[in-house]
């Protein structure tokens, strides 16, 4: 999974913002909010492209967090930027 590169993120007060640019904001009109450990996995994903697992793998080896929770936090973002068509 790649985040389209039509999306930039932003820190705004304690959280993050992505937002589109280009091409992409005429058809994505919002934005998306993310907290700190959401904004840790999109600029591992805009990097490139990664697997849940080595998003996990990730998660654990920056935040002292259980597999068993970080793989479901993995999980349950990459549903919602699935979701919202926001990976090339």
């Amino acid at each position: 999974m790649q985040i389209n590169k039509d999306f930039t993120i932003q820190k705004v007060g304690a959280s993050y913002v992505a937002v589109p640019v280009g091409e992409t904001s005429k058809s994505f009109h919002g934005m998306v909010r993310l907290n700190e450990t959401g904004a840790f996995l999109w600029k591992l994903m805009a990097e490139k492209d990664c697997t849940e697992e080595e998003l996990v793998d990730a998660l654990l080896a920056e935040y002292e967090v259980e597999r068993e929770i970080a793989a479901r936090d993995v999980h349950r973002i990459v549903e919602q930027l699935a979701e919202n068509k926001i990976f090339i």
